[in-house]
């Protein structure tokens, strides 16, 4: 007798039985004789399988007092045909179901494993009289795989990632299966032609080239024989443009016909695992057709999606979409189910050349639909000005309000307007020319933002640049602004064609201006003038300016001033860079809704405690971040009783991830303080979203970055320009008010990424930016389109594995890297991952529990994209943007449970303490251990210098001597911020972050900290 059992299931491996099982259901309508085919199947069973007990199936009869068509019947034959089976349990499950008027119902249950579709309607047949059971034996299928190595291959090559983003699921669902059906012509290949379409919708959806289908389909058996006959399929189509459609169908044909492709169980499990654990979509084939028979091909889904071709009696097509509620939610599925009807159709229709792109999934009415979601619910009610001429009225309403602050001098709105007006005259007396560009290069102070008003009135167009850069970006900056006039300290690097204006020469001036100076161009430009040029990094290494006038500048205040509720009562502060365009918001949001300006010293910006010490004195209400100094800024909170005043976070420039700010909605309730994320991009000035995070938000971790600001519109789009289904990711469009001029003097780039809008006709901007449409109109951000990285053939997206760091509960912050060198040796390639630890700082400088991390990540990742090595940080290193600074990123940790040398203290290190022992006069390392119990005793500065030496290898992991320079060894903001924290811990004095900048020495900060105690 041959084996009946499987070792493994049938496609997909990883499901429960109730994947695997089918149904077959015969209508008697004059009933059975339940005696007489319980006796039917018992003779036919001894024949078939033998005298196993566990194997044998019987017949269950059961009487259902109600009519057959009555709601108790329907429900208990429902409940009937959904009941499954396992493998190993019994071949068959017979049930006669007999109602009350006289019908019956014979429903007959299996495992694939055990009987395949020909078979159920088999045994029903012999049930119900229409054949002798002698008429069929039991057989094993051979399973012997045909061999397509040209299919394993592209399989094997596919662009598959395994998740699906265009739909939602419920995790509570379980195993429960909805079912979406569409109509659908009938044809030759119809199911070949659904697994095209359907491939090709996945393709669509996914950005796939070769996305995958598995299939079940019928191996060649013997006449009348019995048994899984059912095979695992493989389709790859192959979307490139390449192949025609045509050949494509006739490509799945072939496949589903039994030539090509087929596995057994092991291998198809093994390929699945290749793949990423599972398959998104699959084909199964209708049962035999009969008039007096149903079939259900499945009781749960057994692929997220399942497709099913069904005859209908009268000969037409309808498809069944079965769906894993888990993974795939109703409105989703139909939007699924509708766009691979509209696919089927016009491959059926297709001309023999007709290539997979030029399928349309989207017909003009849902096209219409999906372009109007990017729009906002209300236009923008606002008029195109000026800048300077907004200001100005603003000062006239208000001139003895405080506009601007900086470390304890302020201006009013008057003093601010009448100082910008002489700096203007300044300027014009130095030849600035009505449209000419000026640079600025001033650290953040009042002499910047008044600077910048003034340039703007005297009808020029200023260039921020930040004296942090390096000299060879500021020299390239004035040379491709073609600057002659910058207003900067001597020292500027803009060579001799750059006139360096102090701005002492600014203020000194009388304020006289001649009608020369005034009227020498003809008249002041209107509102679509260039207000400034922000250079952003290129793609080529080479800084782009972006060229933004000042009517968008006036819309983007307008967008956003009453929904914020921005106005005098206000105070900000200017917290960024002045050469990154989160701060036009900072500095034009308040100046141009008459509120106060608090500038922040670069200084006390690298230092959360002292930021937040500013926040409370100056009482801040409105506060920009971007999300990587938020959560310092955060820590710093929770360890400090003042409560701030902060009612509004805006925050911008990077990818806000917001579960870690349950914390924040804990101690400033959503009542008090609204938190918004707001998406945005230098070409479309500053900001285009807005999404209100409540705590909801940051329960579910949201990604949403809400509707589009009044004035603004987007769109989600393929690579041909199309509008993609709702829900389904695709490069983010923005267009409407923020859209910026130019690139300056680079017209090609212009041209490429500032297009027509062929829905408005008008421009918008091409972002790189990868989103989704949900379908209340909210942008979802997916982050970069070239985040992605191939590591040995698998195609990974470094932020999955981020969010996956972030969901540990030990980690509050996370970066990951490619490491090694991609353009040499591949198998050197790595993942590196950087994590913040929730804990005590010297466990975080031990490393922390990095391997626990790992583990843990290990049971969501893949193996191949779980990190290399984890390490372990005290913050992230920020840009001055505060972005996070991948440069500045320490070498990573030896292994995936250690932490990096630069990470460990020094006598962790290799080498150990000793190294330091007798250099510069250091104490040994014996007598550093006999400080550490005197370190709250007010020692004298040489003691204090030990001692901080002890902290600066601690951190830094290098041997320390006196007057060594902390940035030299390899210091920075990271590093002084975990100092200060160490000192912290170690009853030090306080660490301020200027006296660290002025006195980067052992010898020196001891010498000025030991100074400030005395006086304490």
């Amino acid at each position: 007798m041959p084996r009946t059992d499987s070792p493994t299931p049938l496609i997909p491996a990883d499901r429960p039985p109730s994947a695997h099982c089918h149904t077959w259901r015969v209508r008697l309508p004059d009933g059975a004789d339940a005696v007489r085919m319980a006796r039917v199947l018992d003779d036919a069973a001894r024949a078939w399988w033998g005298a196993a007990a566990d194997r044998s199936p019987r017949l269950w009869a059961e009487r259902v007092p109600a009519a057959g068509d009555s709601p108790t019947a329907c429900r208990r034959l429902e409940s009937e045909t959904h009941r499954s089976l396992r493998v190993e349990g019994p071949v068959l499950r017979a049930v006669l179901l007999q109602y009350a008027d006289g019908p019956a119902d014979l429903v007959l249950a299996a495992h694939r494993a055990n009987l395949d579709p020909l078979s159920l309607r088999a045994v029903a047949d012999v049930l119900t009289g229409r054949a002798p059971h002698d008429r069929f034996t039991f057989a094993k299928a051979d399973r012997t795989p045909v061999a397509d190595t040209e299919t394993l291959k592209r399989w094997r090559e596919a662009d598959y990632s395994g998740r699906i983003e265009w739909a939602t699921g419920d995790d509570a669902a379980g195993d429960r299966t909805g079912t979406v059906t569409v109509a659908i012509r009938g044809s030759a290949d119809a199911r070949a032609a659904v697994a095209v379409a359907a491939g090709l919708v996945l393709g669509r959806y996914a950005n796939q080239e070769n996305p995958v289908l598995g299939a079940l389909a019928p191996l060649p058996r013997p006449e009348g024989t019995l048994g899984a006959f059912d095979t695992g399929v493989l389709l790859a189509p192959d979307l490139s443009g390449m192949r025609s459609t045509a050949e494509l169908v006739a490509e799945a044909a072939r496949i589903l016909d039994g030539h090509g492709g087929q596995c057994d169980s092991r291998q198809y499990a093994e390929l699945c695992a290749e793949a990423g654990g599972r398959v998104v979509a699959g084909l199964l084939c209708d049962g035999p057709a009969a008039e007096d028979g149903t079939y259900l091909p499945c009781h749960t889904a057994p692929f997220p999606l399942t497709l099913v071709p069904v005859r209908a009696g009268d000969g037409g097509l309808r498809l069944e979409v079965r769906h894993r509620l888990a993974e795939v939610d109703g409105e989703s599925a139909r939007r699924f189910a509708r766009h691979v009807a509209r696919a089927y159709e016009q491959l059926v229709d297709a001309h023999d050349d007709l290539i997979p792109a030029d399928v349309e999934l989207l017909d003009e009415p849902e096209r219409q639909q999906v372009v109007a979601l990017g729009r906002p619910a209300r236009p923008l009610d606002w008029r195109p000005e000026r800048i300077d001429e907004v200001f100005a009225a603003r000062a006239a309403a208000r001139p003895d309000a405080v506009a601007l602050t900086c470390e304890g001098r302020s201006l009013t709105y008057a003093e601010l307007d009448e100082r910008a007006d002489r700096y203007a005259a300044a300027l014009r007396a130095e030849g600035v020319r009505a449209g000419e560009r000026v640079g600025i290069c001033l650290d953040r102070s009042l002499d910047l933002v008044v600077t910048m008003l003034a340039v703007l009135k005297a009808d020029a167009v200023y260039v921020p640049m930040d004296p942090a850069y390096p000299a060879d970006r500021l020299a390239f900056t004035a040379q491709d602004a073609a600057l002659r006039v910058v207003v900067a300290h001597e020292d500027f690097p803009g060579g001799e064609h750059v006139r360096v204006v102090p701005p002492e020469r600014l203020a000194a001036h009388d304020g006289s201006v001649n009608d020369r100076q005034v009227n020498g161009s003809g008249g002041r430009r209107g509102p679509e003038g260039a207000a400034y040029v922000i250079y952003t990094s290129g793609s080529t290494g080479r800084p782009k300016g972006v060229v933004v006038p000042h009517r968008n500048v006036v819309a983007l205040l307008s967008a956003t001033r009453d929904d914020f509720g921005l106005g005098p009562g206000d105070t900000w502060t200017l917290f960024h860079s002045s050469a990154f365009d989160f701060s036009v918001w900072e500095i034009w949001g308040p100046l141009l809704t008459g509120a106060r300006l608090v500038v922040v010293p670069y200084w006390v910006s690298r230092s959360p405690e002292e930021f937040h010490q500013l926040l409370v004195r100056e009482q801040v209400t409105v506060l920009n971040q971007t999300p990587s100094a938020f959560a310092q800024l955060m820590e710093a909170d929770r360890r400090r009783a003042e409560q701030l005043a902060v009612r509004l976070v805006v925050f911008g420039g990077e990818p806000l991830d917001a579960r870690p700010l349950r914390d924040w909605l804990d101690r400033y309730p959503e009542s008090r303080c609204r938190l918004v994320n707001m998406f945005g991009i230098t070409e479309t000035t500053v900001h285009v979203t807005a999404q209100t995070v409540t705590r909801r938000e940051a329960m579910a971790g949201s990604r949403s970055v809400g509707h589009a600001l009044p004035g603004w519109h987007l769109y989600v789009l393929d690579e041909r320009g199309r509008p993609l289904p709702c829900g389904v990711p695709g490069e983010i469009y923005v267009g409407g008010e923020g859209v910026a001029l130019e690139y300056l003097g680079r017209p090609e780039l212009t041209a490429q990424r500032f297009v027509p809008d062929p829905f408005t006709g008008g421009r918008m901007y091409r972002s790189g930016d990868r989103g989704r449409l949900l379908p209340d109109g909210r942008l979802e951000h997916l982050g970069r389109l070239d985040t992605q990285v191939k590591i040995r053939g698998f195609r990974i997206e470094l932020d999955e594995i981020r969010n996956v760091l972030l969901d540990d509960p030990s980690v509050t912050a996370a970066a990951v890297v490619l490491g090694g060198d991609p353009a040499g040796d591949a198998a050197g390639v790595r993942i590196d991952a950087y994590v913040v630890l929730d804990g005590v700082l010297d466990d975080v400088l031990d490393g922390g529990d990095t391997a626990g991390v790992r583990l843990r990540a290990a049971k969501v990742l893949p193996e191949y994209m779980l990190p290399t090595t984890v390490t372990a940080l005290a913050a992230l290193p920020l840009t001055a943007n505060g972005k996070l600074d991948v440069r500045e990123l320490p070498a990573p940790a030896a292994g995936p449970a250690r932490t990096s040398a630069r990470n460990v203290p020094a006598a962790q290190a290799p080498g150990g303490p000793g190294g330091a022992e007798d250099r510069e006069g250091l104490p040994g390392a014996e007598d550093r251990g006999g400080l550490a119990g005197a370190e709250g005793r007010g020692s004298s500065a040489g003691d204090l210098a030990a001692v901080l030496a002890v902290v600066w290898e601690s951190v830094l992991g290098v041997p320390v001597g006196l007057d060594d320079n902390f940035f030299e060894l390899g210091g920075n903001s990271l590093y002084a911020m975990r100092m200060a924290a160490s000192m912290r811990d170690r009853g030090l004095p306080a660490l301020p972050m200027r006296e660290l900048y002025l006195n980067p020495t052992v010898r020196g900060l001891a010498r000025v900290l030991d100074g400030r105690r005395a006086h304490e």
